[in-house]
């Protein structure tokens, strides 16, 4: 038995497809354990990119068992969506390569209506989500009024279900944001259609996992945005509105704790975010600029620029903390191949005190000012090595000092985009907590 948790240990868009994508590799089944289709996991293979925002990244790999696990919301339309893409191009032939938990809830139109609404309502005070529907699905879940994928495929049932949440949902978007409200036949026609061809893939994730586990098999848990964003842990309010960080894992899948022998945090050689909420080590610079050409910083999902800044200790620290890191994934180090200094944030100054901990207010995080550490950088093209030693003094340097630092080892090096572009010092398969 092995299991592997991947998940951000920034605001999300760390690169974790690509990790995953590597890591399928050695793994036997890969699960998506939270989150809804806000996500956006770039693949490159070869001379093609795939950009997933459902189903796991680890699909590109054939005979691979792909789960999506209780704790997702689902957005059908983007579901078959990203099946009809995916096969296409010739992945994803066979049904039984994916499994859908009947305990999904279903992200459903008057989600969407409501997201998109609640944004155009808060002006300069909006959160920044993508408008997918995703907070409302999860406010119904915690609500206990979702309609979840169990019924969804009964059409009795969720006619049922429809008639008495729809008036609800109608009196909102109408008498409070100022909307059109929707058609609940047209709602019942398309989904119940959707519930039909759901069928084929429902499967129990929790039983089907454990029995995997008892048969000795490797899985890889696959997070989505990242630990900075979790509905609990991360820079509320501006969040997700899931567990991202890897306990999220657990109660997203229906497997125990005692399961998981190692949890990856995927960091990128610098930060980014997208939306709104503070951003410490923020650059608004030609550097800032540089970053987010260099490294094609715009949102997979929204297409939206993302804030670019320097590495954060101070946050990285506490995604190491909160999900019990076993391993850093350092991504997009080749971005940073041109520049003759690079900086890292080290300790916040808040109100004349040097602090180590990241704040769980936000009030308090506007206010921090970055504690820099400068270090050389190594200005010369990076993207070709294949180890750690073949990599120039000052990146290695760099390194270093991020694992000194973190006191977590880097275990994986991303110098460019494509598979084949990345350093693996050791193999979290191999070198888990459980051994």
């Amino acid at each position: 038995m092995s299991t592997v948790v991947i998940i951000g240990s920034q605001w999300g868009d760390e690169g974790k497809g690509k990790i995953v994508d590597i890591y399928t590799g050695y793994a036997d089944e890969v699960v998506r354990f939270q989150g809804g289709n806000n996500a956006g996991h770039t693949l490159v293979v070869g001379e093609e990119t795939t950009v997933m925002h459902i189903i796991p990244s680890g699909i590109l790999h054939p005979g691979k068992r792909c789960f999506i696990g209780n704790g997702v919301v689902l957005d059908p339309k983007v579901f078959f969506g990203e099946i009809a893409a995916l096969r296409a191009r010739g992945y994803c032939q066979d049904d039984r390569q994916l499994v859908v938990d009947p305990a999904v809830s279903i992200i459903m139109p008057y989600h969407r209506a409501i997201d998109v609404a609640r944004e155009k309502r808060a002006g300069s005070r909006k959160i920044g989500t993508t408008g997918r529907g995703i907070g409302p699905a999860y406010e119904d879940k915690v609500g206990r009024r979702a309609i979840r994928l169990e019924d969804l495929i009964y059409p009795e049932v969720f006619a049922t279900k429809l008639h008495e949440i729809l008036p609800e949902k109608n009196f909102l978007l109408e008498k409070f944001l100022g909307e059109a409200p929707l058609d609940e036949q047209e709602i019942y026609d398309e989904y119940t259609a959707y519930g039909a061809q759901l069928k084929h893939y429902l499967g129990n994730t929790s039983i089907l996992l454990n029995e995997s586990l008892a048969a000795g098999k490797r899985i890889l848990f696959e997070g989505a945005q990242g630990t900075l964003l979790d509905i609990d842990h991360g820079t509320y309010p501006f969040v997700t509105s899931s567990s991202t960080v890897a306990g999220g894992a657990c109660t997203g899948s229906g497997v125990g704790p005692c399961a998981i022998d190692a949890v990856v945090g995927v960091c990128k050689a610098y930060v980014t975010r997208v939306g709104e909420g503070p951003f410490p080590t923020e650059l608004h610079d030609e550097t800032g600029e540089l970053l987010r050409h260099k490294g094609h910083e715009y949102g997979a999902t929204t297409g939206r620029p993302r804030r670019t800044g320097w590495l954060d200790m101070v946050a990285l620290k506490k995604a190491i903390q909160l999900n019990g890191l076993t391993g850093l994934a350092l991504t997009k180090m080749d971005v940073l191949n041109t520049l003759q200094t690079i900086r890292i944030c080290v300790a916040y100054k808040l109100d004349g005190r040097t602090i180590t901990d990241f704040p769980s207010d936000v009030r308090q995080l506007t206010r921090c000012i970055p504690v820099w550490e400068e270090l050389p950088g190594w200005n010369c093209d990076i993207s070709g090595a294949t180890a750690v030693e073949q990599l120039p003094a000052a990146a290695q340097g760099f390194i270093a000092r991020i694992e000194g630092l973190s006191g977590c080892p880097v275990i994986l090096i991303s110098v460019g985009p494509r598979r084949d572009q990345t350093i693996q010092v050791q193999n979290p398969f191999e070198t888990g907590k459980k051994g």
